[in-house]
């Protein structure tokens, strides 16, 4: 009897930066990507937010991250971090954490 070939799936992966750290075991990404305006044939940047598992919550605000597609984690997740490409100096978390503060108070 043959031997069972093994097969991994080609999953599709997509570079993006940490938009929102603040959920439990998931990040927001952002993944931008250039397309030609229909009508104008001019190049606009697009701008796609994807809900992310990230099981050790390593991932921060600003880090440019890599994902790939996996089975349905919950209703909106369906990618997880593969790898963090570059990790977002200090400074920018801070002051990205400050941003969250006063939008925070500006709600209130």
């Amino acid at each position: 009897m043959p031997e069972p070939i093994e097969r991994e799936r080609m999953r599709a992966s997509k570079v993006g930066v940490v938009v929102s750290d603040r959920m439990d075991k998931t990040a927001i990404v952002a993944v931008e990507r250039m397309v030609r305006h229909s009508a104008y044939k001019r190049i606009i940047r697009r701008t796609t937010r994807f809900f992310v598992h990230d099981e050790k919550n390593e991932a921060r605000v600003g880090d440019q991250v890599e994902i790939v597609e996996t089975r349905p984690m919950s209703k909106n997740k369906r990618w997880r971090v593969a790898r963090i490409v570059v990790k977002a100096p200090e400074k920018n978390r801070e002051i990205a954490k400050l941003d969250l503060l006063v939008d925070d108070e500006a709600g209130s």
